[in-house]
């Protein structure tokens, strides 16, 4: 967690005044990248603000602003970098993830970057013992704190707009209304809005929800979730994509899981979503995942289910009631531990 924390402030640079209303940015990239098309895009909108053409090597845009906006650097699909656009001289260096910016919200940003990656840097100096358990605690509650006081002292500019988003990722859907009712504002801002109609769904299908339908037509063929859920058995469904790795290394607690328990009263199946089916076809043969696959599921489930980060596994009784949701490691085990005991149980008790 301390990671997911720390890595959303990820920047290098210095702070410094600056009244010149003008901004300026220059992208450092190379010579390969000559001709390629940079776009800037407003985070919050998802609006393209401008473009570049990279020429030696740089992109460069410059312009006026009346108030900073968080903005992303695309190319071809591929993230360069994120900062404020505000009154300052940028400077943005992808292969570096540097940003290094004279404007006011950049400098507050650099800083808490700054200081949670040396919170961070002491978290993993520790030794490996017990005492070591209550100084990672103390320091993630430090790390906590830091963020905490950072976003409540900026929550009126575009700094705390974007905290406040990703402090809004880890909330239900009940606190999220909560903050929403102190910070109406916010409730305006498109990111928010797709946050909280996620939030909605991952509500509708969450333990003790009954199971929602979906299906995907990949290569002419089309699969439903229905194809595998129910028939007196219970399902594990996971929810993985090639690129993750959090996901391909929770297949090897699936895999325990399948040679305990496949067809003894539970099913496997994975659905690859935000992938390519050529990279799911070779992740499935490179890790030798046994399981049935939906592929190319794309965004068809996650936005059915409010899915907003992978791996996501939910485990379905038979009677189509989810009775696990976003559980990994021992937690899943125990989840799937005590389904099959009581399923084990009701066999019993039909004989």
């Amino acid at each position: 967690m301390i990671i997911c924390l720390a890595a959303a402030f990820l920047a290098v640079g210095c702070a410094t005044a600056n009244n010149n209303p003008n901004y300026n940015v220059t992208v450092k990239l190379s010579p390969e990248e000559d001709d390629l098309m940079v776009y800037m895009v407003d985070l919050e909108t998802g609006q393209k603000l401008d473009s570049a053409v990279v020429a030696n090597g740089t992109a460069t845009f410059s312009g006026n602003v009346a108030e900073p906006v968080y903005v992303r650097l695309l190319a071809e699909g591929s993230r360069l970098g994120n900062f404020f656009l505000e009154p300052a001289q940028i400077t943005v260096e992808p292969e570096k993830r540097s940003v290094v910016s004279d404007g006011e919200l950049q400098g507050k940003m650099n800083q808490l970057s700054k200081q949670s990656s040396e919170l961070v840097n002491e978290y993993y100096a520790l030794a490996d013992n017990d005492s070591s358990a209550t100084r990672r605690q103390q320091i993630e509650t430090r790390l906590q704190q830091l963020e905490d006081s950072t976003r409540k002292a900026n929550i009126d500019n575009a700094l705390g707009r974007v905290m406040f988003y990703d402090y809004a990722m880890g909330l239900s859907l009940e606190q999220l209304d909560k903050e929403l009712a102190a910070h109406p504002r916010f409730a305006k801002i498109p990111r928010i809005q797709t946050l909280r109609e996620s939030l909605l769904k991952k509500a509708e299908t969450s333990v003790g929800k009954k199971y929602k339908d979906f299906e995907v037509t990949y290569n002419g063929k089309t699969q439903r979730l229905s194809d595998y859920v129910g028939n007196g058995h219970y399902t594990l469904v996971d929810f993985w994509a090639s690129w993750c790795g959090p996901c391909i290394r929770e297949t090897k607690v699936i895999k325990k899981l399948y040679d305990k328990y496949n067809g003894k009263g539970l099913e496997f199946l994975g659905v690859a979503v935000w992938d390519e089916p050529d990279k799911t076809l070779k992740a499935i043969e490179d890790h030798q995942l046994p399981w049935p696959m939906i592929i190319n599921a794309q965004k068809i489930p996650t936005d059915l289910y409010g899915i907003q980060g992978i791996p996501c596994i939910i485990l379905i009784a038979p009677d189509g009631t989810i009775v696990s949701r976003d559980q990994q490691e021992q937690a899943l085990i125990d989840d799937v531990d005590a389904a099959m005991a009581k399923y084990n149980e009701a066999q019993k008790e039909a004989e």
